[in-house]
This record gives C-alpha cells, sequence and structure tokens, in this order.
C-alpha cells in the first residue's frame, strides 16, 4: 500500500514545502501555505488520454503552415468583443467573478444563443433543474445545448468522448478533481491538473473550453497563479451586486487586445448588451445642482461620458472624513492637496465624499479635472453650467496634462449633444477643430479651468 503524506503549498504561486512556513520564499506573501495529503508513489500521468498516440516530431519553423481558422462567433456582440472577434477553436477561456455577480449567467445565456454548435454544459455546483430554471428565465432555446452534473475529470472527459461538441463549458473549475491527486476539490494541486488536462484536451482536439472560476478576497483569481498562466484568456467580470451594470474585463488574452471592455445591464431575464452607456450613465437632472461634473473618461478603447457626483461639508468632528466610490481614494487626497497647494483652498477641515454614479469604477487619469472640479462646485454651491465637460489629467504642480484619444472623447461629446468641452491645451496640437459642433476650451492649468467653469 502506498504510504501518503503530507506537504505544504502555498495557494498564490504553488511552491510546496514539507513542513509549514509563514512567508512564501518565492511569492513572497504570507500565510498561504496550505497542507495537502499527497502520495508517494503517485504516478505522473494526465488524465486526458488521446486516441492517436504518434509522437509529435520537429519540423522547422519555415515548414510549419498557418491557416488562418474562424472565429466562432458567440452572437454576443459585447463577449466577442473582449475575446477579440470570437472564440477561438482550441482555446481555454477562463472566465472570473465574485459570487452572484452573473458568470454562470453570462455563459449559459451566451451557449443557449449559440446556432449551429453542439455545447457540453458540465456543472459541478448547480443540479440540473437548477440549470433548466435559470434557462427558462433567460428565454433563449439552443436544442444541443446538452447538461451534465459531474465532478471527475476522468468521467467529464468520458461524457465528452459520448458527445463530441463544439464547445465545452465548466462550472466551475474549482469544483473538479481528478483520481491522479489525493487532495479535494479546489486544493492548488487540483486546480493545476485538472486545468493542465483540459488545456491538453482543448489544444489536440481542438475544441474550445470556457473555464468558470472563482475569485478569492483580493479580488485575483482563486488558486494557483500557474492557472491563469495555463490559460489562453483571462476575463474578469466585476460590478456592484446593488446596481445593475456589470462589466466585462479582459485581463489576459493572447488572441486579442487586453483593452477591450464590455459592459452589460443585469435584468430579470438576464444579461442586456449596453452599445452605448454613456447615455444610460448620465442622468438629466442635475440641472441646477452644485457638486456634479460630467468627465469624458475611456475605459478599453471605449469612451464613456461619466457622471461625478461630490459632497463637501464642514468637518463636524476633529478629524475630517474621505470616503470615495469608484475612485481611487490616494488619488483623491493628491488632488485636495493640490487644490490646497497650488489652487488655495482650504479643504483640510472638511468631509469630502465622491461618488462616481451607475457603479462603476473607473481609473483613467483623465478623470482628474471632473474630480476636482464637482469638489470645488459642491464647496462653493456653485453649478456647473449644463451640457459642459471635460477631460484632463491634473499634475502636481496644478498643470494640466494632455491625455491620449481624445478625439474619441471630444466626438462621443459631440454626439451626446453637449456644448462645450474642456480640454488640455496641449491636446490642440495637430487637431482640426473646425468640423466640430461643439466648443472647445483649452485650458493649461487649474486656474484657468476654475475661470472658464465658475467665472
Amino acid at each position: 500500500m502506498d504510504k501518503a503524506k503530507s506537504v505544504y503549498v502555498c495557494s498564490n504561486c504553488g511552491a510546496d514545502s514539507p513542513k509549514w512556513i509563514g512567508k512564501c520564499p518565492v511569492c513572497g506573501e504570507w500565510n498561504t501555505y496550505v497542507e495537502e495529503i499527497v502520495s508517494k508513489a503517485a504516478p505522473q500521468r494526465s488524465a486526458y488520454i488521446p486516441e492517436d498516440k504518434s509522437k509529435v516530431k520537429p519540423v522547422r519553423i519555415h515548414e510549419v503552415t498557418t491557416s488562418e481558422d474562424p472565429r466562432i462567433d458567440l452572437c454576443n456582440t459585447e463577449l466577442n468583443r473582449v475575446l477579440g472577434g470570437g472564440l477561438v477553436p482550441g482555446s481555454l477561456v477562463l472566465i472570473g467573478g465574485e459570487p452572484g455577480i452573473g458568470k454562470s449567467t453570462l455563459v449559459l445565456q451566451t451557449v443557449l444563443g449559440i446556432e449551429g454548435k453542439r455545447v457540453l454544459y458540465v456543472s459541478g455546483e448547480e443540479s440540473a433543474k437548477q440549470l433548466k430554471l435559470r434557462a427558462d428565465r433567460l428565454e433563449h432555446v439552443n436544442a444541443d445545448c446538452y447538461i451534465v452534473c459531474e465532478t471527475s475529470l476522468e468521467n467529464i472527459f468520458v461524457h465528452i468522448k459520448n458527445t463530441q461538441p463544439d464547445i465545452v463549458v465548466i462550472d466551475s473549475i474549482q469544483t473538479i478533481s481528478t483520481e491522479l491527486v489525493e487532495s479535494s476539490p479546489g486544493s492548488v494541486s487540483q486546480v493545476r491538473e485538472c486545468s493542465a488536462s483540459i488545456l491538453k484536451f482543448a489544444k489536440e482536439t481542438g475544441t474550445p473550453v470556457l473555464l468558470i472560476g472563482h475569485i478569492n478576497k483580493e479580488g485575483s483569481i482563486a488558486g494557483p497563479k500557474v492557472l491563469e498562466h495555463i490559460v489562453d484568456t483571462v476575463l474578469q467580470f466585476e460590478g456592484d451586486q446593488h446596481y445593475m451594470y456589470r462589466i466585462l474585463r479582459s485581463i489576459k488574452n493572447r488572441f486579442g487586445s487586453t483593452a477591450e471592455l464590455g459592459i452589460y445591464e443585469m435584468r430579470q431575464n438576464g444579461l442586456r448588451e449596453v452599445s452605448n452607456p454613456s447615455e444610460l450613465l448620465l442622468s438629466q437632472n442635475h440641472e441646477g445642482l452644485s457638486g456634479v461634473a460630467i468627465a469624458a473618461a475611456i475605459e478599453g478603447i471605449r469612451p464613456f461620458l461619466i457622471e461625478t457626483q461630490s459632497l463637501v461639508s464642514t468637518a463636524a468632528y476633529g478629524t475630517p472624513q474621505r470616503s470615495a466610490t469608484g475612485f481611487d481614494i490616494r488619488r483623491m487626497n493628491m488632488l485636495l492637496a493640490v487644490l490646497e497647494k497650488r489652487v488655495g483652498f482650504k479643504l483640510a477641515q472638511k468631509d469630502v465624499f465622491l461618488n462616481i454614479a451607475g457603479g462603476l469604477r473607473v481609473n483613467d487619469p483623465a478623470m482628474d479635472l471632473g474630480v476636482i472640479s464637482a469638489i470645488l462646485s459642491s464647496n462653493m454651491d456653485l453649478a456647473i453650467e449644463n451640457l459642459t465637460c471635460m477631460t484632463g489629467e491634473v499634475g502636481l504642480s496644478g498643470e494640466i496634462r494632455p491625455v491620449n484619444r481624445i478625439e474619441q472623447r471630444i466626438l462621443e461629446a459631440e454626439k451626446l449633444g453637449f456644448g462645450r468641452i474642456l480640454i488640455p491645451y496641449n491636446n490642440l496640437k495637430g487637431f482640426d477643430t473646425k468640423k466640430l459642433n461643439i466648443e472647445i476650451i483649452p485650458v493649461r492649468k487649474v486656474e484657468e479651468a476654475f475661470r472658464q467653469l465658475f467665472g
């Protein structure tokens, strides 16, 4: 009988140690080592055994024949955009997100909307009745969508062999286990071995596989980092559960750009694609209200016009409060320091609250001008003129720095009916403004922007 032994494995990078240690010497993380039971004489083989066992011979690089395989249209414009134009045959795609954010809904809705493709949906978390109830709510029908509830990787490959699907969905990778590893499902060893076997199957058969994964409390994909290295594409599905908008980001993509972004609206009957998010993110009832500024931002390669809300009030207690929702709190503190040091506004003894409307989280530096404008509008209780938007990065000396893709931002503001836009002065170089029906106001410093906004 094989004698089992226990090792300690880092849940972040997968490094192992014969004893527990506090700090991982490989990735430097603390308290990530967990105990796992392994077999001393476990055979090192894959759960997937290909039918053709002929050895692959090395060939010269100029002898390799390349053929442009057509991508699989998922009948989902936003998902196709994030993937780079569709699903590549033989690719391994990992979709992660918080519990209840809508990962399974997104994947099930997508595969039910595909026509002419046989899909095998492997569920390790839900029963067939639960999936049927969700499918009825989504109001999509695909006669070639097969469902199987299974957690054994060996049995999954048997079902794949019997079904011969065009697309395989596994929900989720943390629930799948193989007999080659004695640890429990979701452990570092199980996730690593199962994903490696699935990758081998996808590459040798040309069948694309969609994996659904969990995330940890830090917001990154749960399991060892080797999981993200194995797959071809890593997509993050995120959003605030209290809001109806969801964002699909591409963290890694071997077949396309990682700058793409997909936006969905969560509804009772599933996810609706949002083709023009600016109209939904802007509320039309802020005229005459202070503390509201419209900023032209870009997430990925898509321009947005986002409503920035701020509230500045006298601190009731000794220590002023600083709170930001959807914006980096450290960057807001830096902007407040710039306002106090360079412009002369005394905000040290005041509470400052900032909110990005719609539940989105924006990292574009061009939001800076909109943020400080909303803060000063609330501080002076003066409303910014209606149909005015702005874009620009604020430097530590109070200058307005140029931003990228300025033409896209201006065209988006013009399309939505805005009358004027404040932009950095250096963005005017080589840019023809005669054909535009929107007034462009170039500004060099923060003081110039405030004179244009508040007189």
